[in-house]
């Protein structure tokens, strides 16, 4: 299958993950749990520019959608998604359409041997950490993209004897749709933004589990590859690695591996006009030069090793924390998960790994197990940052801190808390994300090789039902974001609604929301808005 035919396969891959349930026998129709909530809205917004008091807009939003959820013996899936249509009454603006979703699923195609799994989102995201961070995305919005991501593929695990056997392949695609940065601080020049790509990931594995013999045991190897369409760009990853699970007492083990593992990114350079400078495109892209020589941008090639333990003590509480060796330098990744009681989870998780920008949104994607909780801003419509559950939540802030085109090595640390209880639906995320890009120093975006960008940002939704025919929620959101340029200022974006929803008659529900949101850039630019919604919703 060429990458042609295969972007074209997967940009409507997420149409899949509806009809993942579907795939379970229809033995199961009785045992089947499964809840379809269509919706369609209409709201009048109002933004207004507080630092201009003469810059008001006003717009109506029409806007469609549905949740969806269902779960049977061997199928779960979950869908949350809205396409919106803005009518704007100023001449300088023209009308907009904007789609946002999360989906994810899977289906146990032969139960406990084989299954079926698929992702989606779609969802906007900055383009250069420099530019505006604005948190309400309304009108003449620069410095903001639309994402598309999906990936679909199947997972074998089974006992034969003793032994564990695994293998999965996942095959992704991911589209930003355009590059417009805006206004940048006085002296910086844009980088080149990420167009579209498409990514696989193989895995097999074989092990056994500490009894037969007074340790565990296991070997692995993988593969993934990323083809992206700007500058031709390519990302294949090898290794192969064994592991050792040694048990201290029945709560308490040391674990270490090592592998090897080859890592090559590389890219073409740009057309170069007579003065050697790159050409632009119409899409403000780089203009990819087909005749370039591959340019090598990262060559890692090598033995690689962690070590760490692993502690369980109750089935409410694990953890898991390494320290190694990797990527040429010292590594610390591990995971926390507690749960003391159905209503409340708490997750954490430090990472560290080399990706693109699409291979890292379909590993978020493919990390969110499909019972979560995904808040919209109520004066957007547009996904928060983080996506809660029981068993798995997740902020895709670290990947979505800028789409661009280069690879990159990620590290970083991730949190979340959920509290449902007493009608109270709360869920906390916070972070912290660096990336390191790589470029060849010959070709065309050599200025980002070497540059560290990093993002620190919180996330809190709060929602309560007050009565049978009543309920509210507020976000609160912050970000503080470090290009790395010389000379290029912290952005900190901020930012605060609150909604009030009430049954006006049975499906009809009527909305009321305020915001207030901002974002400062030392000695550059700054912005301060206000947002006020009136709104209808019917759900059929």
């Amino acid at each position: 299958m060429t990458a042609h035919i295969t972007r074209n396969v997967l940009k409507y891959g997420a149409a899949i993950l509806p009809l993942l349930g579907m795939a379970a026998p229809a033995v199961e129709a009785r045992e089947r749990k499964a809840d379809v909530a269509p919706y369609i809205e209409i709201q009048q917004i109002l933004v207004a520019d507080l630092k201009d008091g003469s810059d008001v807009l006003t717009y109506t939003s029409v806007a469609a959608g549905v949740d969806t959820s269902l779960q049977t013996r061997n199928a779960e899936a979950q869908l949350n998604i809205r396409y919106e249509r803005r009518f704007f009454y100023q001449d300088n603006l023209g009308d907009e359409d904007i789609v946002t979703g999360l989906a994810r699923g899977s289906v146990q195609v032969v139960p406990n041997l084989l299954s079926l799994e698929a992702g989606g989102i779609a969802t906007r995201s900055r383009v250069d950490l420099r530019g505006e961070a604005p948190s309400n995305t309304v009108g003449n919005i620069d410095n903001v993209t639309q994402v598309y991501s999906v990936y679909a593929g199947p997972t074998l695990s089974t006992r034969v004897g003793a032994l564990d056997v695994n293998a999965a392949y996942r095959l992704g695609y991911t589209k930003v749709e355009n590059e417009s940065t805006g206004v940048l601080p006085p002296g910086q020049i844009p980088i080149d933004v990420f167009d579209d790509s498409v990514s696989h990931s193989a895995s097999a594995s074989v092990g056994m589990q500490p009894g037969d013999l007074p340790f565990g045991w296991a070997v692995s190897a993988g593969w993934q590859r990323e083809d992206g369409s700007q500058l031709d760009q390519r990302f294949e990853g090898k290794q192969v690695r064994a592991d050792v699970t040694v048990p201290v007492s029945s709560t308490l083990a040391l674990v270490g591996g090592v592998g090897y593992e080859d890592i090559e990114i590389s890219e073409r350079d740009a057309v170069r006009d007579i003065n050697g400078v790159p050409i632009i495109g119409d899409d403000g892209r780089f203009v990819t030069d087909e005749t370039s020589p591959r340019l090598l941008s990262y060559d890692q090639d090598g033995i690689y090793w962690d070590a760490g333990v692993l502690w369980r003590p109750s089935r409410r509480t694990s953890l898991e924390a390494r320290v190694g060796q990797r990527y040429g330098s010292e590594t610390y990744f591990g995971s926390f998960a507690y749960q003391p009681n159905k209503n409340t989870a708490l997750s954490i998780s430090v990472y560290d790994t080399v990706s693109g920008f699409g291979n890292l949104l379909n590993d978020n994607l493919s990390n969110l197990g499909a019972g979560f909780t995904s808040t919209r801003n109520p004066l957007s419509g547009e996904l928060n940052g983080c996506a809660f559950g029981q068993t798995s939540s997740l902020c895709f802030n670290d990947v979505l801190q800028s789409a661009a085109s280069s690879s990159f090595r990620a590290r970083g640390v991730n949190g979340q808390l959920t509290y449902n209880s007493g009608g109270w639906n709360t869920g906390l995320g916070v972070g912290y994300a660096r990336r390191r890009f790589f470029a060849s120093q010959l070709g065309s975006v050599s200025a980002v090789d070497g540059l560290v960008d990093q993002n620190y940002y919180a996330n809190l939704t709060i929602g309560r039902e007050l009565d049978i025919y009543s309920s509210f929620d507020a976000n609160i959101y912050a970000n503080l974001l470090d290009s790395g340029f010389a000379n290029a200022p912290n952005v900190l974006g901020v930012g605060a609604n609150a909604a009030y929803y009430r049954q006006i008659l049975p499906r009809l529900q009527g909305t009321a929301a305020v915001g207030l949101d901002s974002f400062q850039q030392d000695g550059f630019d700054s912005e301060l808005t206000a947002s006020a919604l009136l709104g209808l919703r019917y759900d059929f």
